[in-house]
């Protein structure tokens, strides 16, 4: 197939992530693959070095008429089979584009957040396919009223040889932190923002460290919350066991630093790339049992999965996997589950099945 992406947000998001990992995957799957982004964003960046044709634009609104006019050049010139889209403000343009071009459009939604109601009402009707990223999320506008044949579900690819397991990155990172290798590691990456669950998991994690001489967390990430937790950190007495690297622009080699992953969002979540991230590099993970967080891991075989908020419940899943042959175990479950499940090629060839099938 030919296949025409647009997606010209510029921030690094998970959206974006998932933009790249699905134009990799459908590379790999022997499709023929052009982008129209941002250029520098991180999906410019991203698919540079790819066989990728990338043009230029940005769509400040579904107003802007040079974003219109980028699409429309792009559409023309390539003919594709599908105009791909991936961000709200991409939706309206992306339609009256495939209209007037007879090119079907399929568009991605990675948010429950209602649309404004109209474009809530018209979009998956429009749109030749629309999706979700979670069965969660595909059961939020069924919920709203939008045909089940209408609303399909794909999930987040991965990459894994982005996620594979180094332990030269492990033992890198270790010293970096000055810790050593017999340290076991409670990673978190993302938001450091209240809804995330981080001030649960800090309690948690401290009075794990109250039995666990060798537990230590690692913060990577920042957010509106960071200097908050950062204080209640510095007030208590295990606060040299927390390390803050902040935000990094590739979280991916700190995943073979971390012994077991954290993540405790007491808000519902559409899906939770950093869970099967971490899986693929080999790590279980602990997770709240909220929105579509479920559908990212096997509980019990990969990782656990937890009352958002319950802090001895995290307290004990904590300590639980302390034990290195669980985590061993859970690890290469992972791994194998993400490999089934997620990867780019997996997720690629099940894109495929969906626009090709009525």
């Amino acid at each position: 197939m030919k296949l025409l992406f647009v997606g010209t947000n510029p921030e690094n998001t998970g959206a974006a992530s998932h933009f790249v990992a699905l134009v990799q995957g459908m590379l790999e799957a022997g499709h023929e693959v052009s982008v129209v982004t941002y250029p520098d964003g991180l999906i410019w960046e991203g698919l540079s070095q790819s066989r990728v044709r990338l043009y230029r634009a940005k769509f400040r609104n579904v107003f802007d008429l040079r974003g219109h006019a980028a699409v429309f050049k792009a559409a023309r010139d390539l003919k594709p089979d599908w105009l791909v889209g991936n961000f709200g403000k991409e939706y309206w343009p992306l339609i009256l584009a495939g209209r007037l071009l007879r090119v079907p459009v399929a568009l991605f939604r990675h948010r429950t957040l209602p649309m404004k109601r109209l474009s809530a009402w018209l979009i998956p009707r429009f749109a030749q396919r629309f999706l979700t990223v979670s069965k969660n999320a595909r059961q939020a506008y069924l919920d709203r009223g939008i045909p089940g044949e209408q609303v399909r579900v794909l999930y987040n690819p991965v990459n894994m040889k982005l996620c594979r397991h180094d332990p030269q990155q492990r033992s890198d990172i270790l010293r970096s932190l000055g810790l050593d290798e017999a340290a076991i590691v409670l990673g978190y990456a993302g938001r450091l923002h209240e809804r995330k669950g981080i001030f649960p998991l800090f309690d948690a994690a401290t009075a794990a460290m109250a039995v666990e001489p060798r537990l230590h967390c690692v913060w990577v990430g920042d957010g509106p919350d960071a200097r908050t937790l950062r204080e209640r950190v510095a007030a208590h007495p295990t606060a040299a066991r927390h390390h803050f690297p902040g935000w990094t622009h590739d979280v991916h080699p700190y995943y073979s630093a971390f012994s077991m992953l954290a993540f405790p969002s007491i808000a519902a979540e559409t899906f939770g790339r950093v869970s099967i991230e971490a899986q693929a590099a080999g790590v279980p993970v602990l997770a709240s049992d909220i929105g579509g967080i479920p559908e990212t891991l096997d509980p019990g075989v990969t990782g656990l999965l937890l009352p958002p908020g319950d802090v001895a419940a995290w307290r004990e899943a904590i300590l639980k996997l302390c034990d290195p042959s669980l985590r061993m175990s859970m690890g290469a479950a992972a791994h194998d589950y993400v490999q089934r499940h997620f990867s780019t090629r997996v997720i690629a060839d099940e894109f495929e099945r969906i626009l090709t099938s009525g």
